[in-house]
């Protein structure tokens, strides 16, 4: 059982959501919108939302940490505040010893709901449905996505690796009885 610290960031509001588990068996252990206070000058919220990602951290040990990429708007001021509280969590992340896998919205959205360029709306339905959950805020359920992108995803991997491990013994059995048998490569 993995437990997977789901992130989504922002300087302002930024979703966690701590979810065990695997694919089909997936459990929600906390879930929390961390705020930071907007009067406040912006470097004193980057150290605000620090201090809350490493107390989450410390709460409730995560093995591994998903983070949503950052996804460029129009407003150039949101994005370079959005990616100033990324690095932040990342920094926090790192600072507490949980490796960090980020991946993009579409693959996030593809992991839920089985589409890349699946709405909103749908991937909030389908996040409360796999975690069996009546509501949530967007940020949260962001984050919850995020947490099953990774579960769902790494669980592919480990297929693969297991599928390409298989192929490779078996090309390296065919190629030592053809040794034996003294049949010519192809």
């Amino acid at each position: 059982m993995t437990r997977v610290l789901g992130v989504d960031p922002g300087l302002g509001r930024t979703g966690v959501a701590v979810v065990d588990g695997g694919p089909g068996d997936l459990r929600l252990v906390h879930a929390e919108r961390l705020d930071t206070v907007p009067q406040t000058d912006g470097t004193a919220r980057l150290v605000s939302l620090f201090d809350m990602v490493t107390a989450t951290v410390r709460d409730h040990a995560p093995q591994v940490a998903a983070v949503e990429q950052l996804f460029f708007s129009t407003n150039r001021q949101t994005a370079m505040r959005v990616a100033e509280a990324r690095g932040v969590i990342l920094m926090a992340l790192a600072r507490s010893g949980v490796a960090v896998h980020e991946y993009t919205p579409g693959q996030v959205k593809q992991a839920v709901c089985g589409y890349g360029g699946a709405r909103k709306p749908q991937v909030m339905r389908m996040t409360l449905h796999l975690l069996q959950l009546d509501q949530s805020s967007d940020d949260v359920a962001d984050a919850c996505a995020v947490a099953i992108c990774h579960h769902h995803r790494a669980r592919l991997a480990a297929l693969q690796r297991r599928e390409t491990g298989r192929s490779a013994a078996l090309e390296t059995a065919v190629a030592a009885a053809r040794a034996r048998l003294g049949i010519a490569a192809r």
